[in-house]
């Protein structure tokens, strides 16, 4: 399965007829430029989970930096990296699941 369908998976597993109505998944550009990512975790399984920072700050387009902060899991990355901060977050709530 690839990383968009997993997402799309994922969102779906927690759409409950309340939770898509309040929270859910944002996905945008930066202007220095590169993606953001923000996942709304109230109501999941992950809600009170901990996760591990991930941050490799290396060429201006290939930099990543992601942490969960105030319920929400953010991934901010270059231009070439929205699969990383993606698989990042789907890492960590499959690892989660299993735990």
């Amino acid at each position: 399965m690839d990383t968009l369908q997993e997402l799309q998976k994922w969102y779906h597993s927690q759409c409950d007829g309340d939770w898509e109505h309040g929270y859910g998944v944002e996905i945008g550009t930066l202007d220095n430029p590169g993606w953001r990512v923000s996942i709304n975790l109230a109501g999941t399984p992950l809600a009170e989970q901990s996760f591990g920072p991930v941050e490799r700050l290396g060429h201006k387009t290939e930099w990543i930096h992601c942490q969960v902060r105030d319920g929400k899991f953010e991934g901010h990355g270059g231009p070439f990296m929205l699969n990383e901060i993606l698989q990042a977050f789907l890492t960590w709530a499959a690892e989660t699941h299993t735990a």
